[in-house]
């Protein structure tokens, strides 16, 4: 792969990143819309009990709890499995990297001269800034995937409530 290619691949990665930030950014506004939305309502309904026992909501008074356990439990799985993902990704970078440093030792200990000795250093440090620059792409990718999977649970349960309760 050429370097333009890799220019490109990166550029067109940034760029997802970027609107997946954008993303996530706007469902955060939403679900505090939302949130706020269904918080009101629930006061309402509650409210409304405390006036007249009678005509409390026990059903909805229910979902109060309900509904955050479900939502909390799938974001969690959700953070959880990607989290994983990540971990092993972290694992075997470490031990790419740790092969790819121990070929540039192996070159530099066996190097003829100091000039090949320094040729061997050089190309170690700068396939090592490229690498290190790749992987924080990377990483900052999956960290992003980690915040929209957690996010889109609760997300999903606070912007169904507020639609159900408007009515």
């Amino acid at each position: 792969m050429t370097q333009i290619d890799k220019a490109i691949r990166t550029g067109r990665r940034v760029a997802a990143n970027t609107r997946s930030a954008g993303q996530a950014a706007l469902d955060g506004g939403e679900l505090m819309r939302a949130s706020g939305d269904v918080i009101a309502a629930r006061m309402e309904i509650m409210a409304a009990g405390l006036a007249d026992p009678s005509k409390i909501d026990l059903t909805e008074i229910s979902l109060m709890g309900s509904e955050k356990v479900a939502a909390l439990s799938a974001s969690a799985i959700a953070a959880g499995r990607t989290l994983n993902q990540m971990g092993q990704t972290l694992t075997q970078t470490a031990l790419n990297e740790a092969a790819i440093a121990s070929r540039a030792a192996t070159a530099m200990a066996g190097a003829k001269s100091p000039a090949a000795l320094a040729t061997a250093q050089f190309n170690y440090a700068m396939g090592w800034w490229g690498r290190a620059a790749g992987q924080a792409l990377s990483l900052n990718t999956q960290m992003l995937k980690v915040q929209a999977d957690a996010l889109a649970p609760i997300h999903k349960a606070a912007v169904a409530n507020a639609r159900r309760l408007k009515k």
